[in-house]
């Protein structure tokens, strides 16, 4: 019987110093939890606390590790209007 795959997520953080981290996960409430606690990445281990801002499905991996790096490739502002376009979490 083959696997079901999980859809994957990706994320955006708002950090407590106003900047903003850009991520991929299956489970956006555990991967919060990580970031929160310190494990979740060296970046927001030093900006910590995290909120999530906004979130968009992907199928799988691959396209959200393209769609994520599309979005870091944006300016702050640029991700700024997406957050503001989406409905967050």
């Amino acid at each position: 019987m083959p696997k079901t795959l999980k859809p994957y997520f990706v994320y955006i953080l708002k950090c407590s110093d106003g900047s903003l981290y850009t991520g991929i996960t299956t489970d956006l409430e555990k991967r919060l939890l990580a970031h929160n606690s310190g494990t979740g990445s060296r970046f927001t281990r030093a900006h910590l606390p995290v909120k999530l801002v906004y979130s968009e499905p992907s199928p799988d991996r691959s396209s959200a590790s393209k769609r994520e790096s599309e979005i870091k490739k944006l300016s702050k502002g640029e991700k700024l209007k997406l957050i503001g376009d989406r409905i967050t979490l």
